[in-house]
């Protein structure tokens, strides 16, 4: 099985891969799971439609016609229940010999952090009584929170800490935000061909 994925931030390039085989080993263990190098993308380029049909197009060329795409962008504020059908839908369209998903994380990725901040504590100079916000997927700035509950004064670095911080983080906590939870939900579908 392979997936082949889309994204928008420099750290999801290596923080994605990291992310799917956890789930891979939740969902479906047995599963073989290849993913290559994910496709980095500028958010400005991803909402053209025949911006996105391109890189739909070279995704769909990474995988057989009985593995799946996943597009992975940060909402920032736009509504992810109308920009991700609206994504998938010209996705789908472009390689409807593929399956597709398009997760829009609410805000942005670290959202899925804040949520599980508890199991980060100690980690990548993280407060050691990290307790997550009220409302992870509300927060504007969520690297900037990161950085502002950094013992060690350093500020978030998404290559370096957002694909630490994705090994490291409790899936269990992240599956209360609803980005999260659809993402699951979707990696489930790419891999076992159900919910």
């Amino acid at each position: 099985m392979r997936i082949a994925c889309i994204v928008e931030g420099h750290g999801e390039v290596p923080a994605l891969p990291i992310l799917l085989r956890r789930l891979r080993d939740r969902i479906a263990p047995e599963i073989s799971l290849e993913i290559p190098k994910p496709i980095r993308v500028p958010r400005s380029s991803l909402v053209i439609q025949e911006e996105l049909e391109r890189y739909v197009e070279l995704a769909a060329r990474q995988v057989e016609s009985t593995d799946g795409i996943l597009l992975l962008i940060d909402a920032d504020d736009d509504i992810g229940c109308v920009l991700g059908p609206r994504l998938l839908g010209i996705s789908t369209a472009k390689r409807s010999d593929r399956q597709h998903s398009v997760v829009i994380a609410a805000r942005e990725y670290e959202a899925w952090f804040l949520a599980a901040a508890v199991s980060l504590r100690g980690k990548r100079g993280l407060a050691l009584d990290l307790e997550p916000p009220e409302d992870p997927e509300g927060i504007r700035d969520a690297k900037g929170w990161l950085s502002r509950h950094n013992v060690e004064g350093r500020s978030y670095k998404e290559t370096l800490d957002q694909p630490a911080l994705t090994a490291a983080f409790d899936i269990d906590a992240a599956l209360r935000t609803s980005s999260f939870h659809k993402l699951y939900r979707d990696v489930a579908r790419l891999l076992t061909g159900s919910v």
